[in-house]
């Protein structure tokens, strides 16, 4: 499995609002939290980005680096 694939199927499982820290957490917990905090960082803001271009999340603000699962 995928950062992505990860990611997604705990936005869609879970719902909610997801920004860096959740998205850190829940990529650190499927065996994805290689590197310092700042790496971890980056990662898991380029999969947020990666999802939202995909159409599975959209940001809840447009000034805001926090994103919402899209309804299916």
């Amino acid at each position: 499995m995928t950062q992505r694939q990860a990611l997604e199927r705990s936005i869609r499982s879970l719902g909610g609002t997801w920004d860096t820290w959740r998205a850190v957490n829940t990529l650190r917990d499927a065996g994805y939290g290689e590197g310092d905090r700042r790496q971890q960082e980056k990662r898991a803001r380029q999969v947020l980005r990666d999802l939202a271009d995909a159409g599975v999340i959209v940001k809840a603000a447009p000034d805001s680096a926090t994103y919402r699962a899209v309804e299916q």
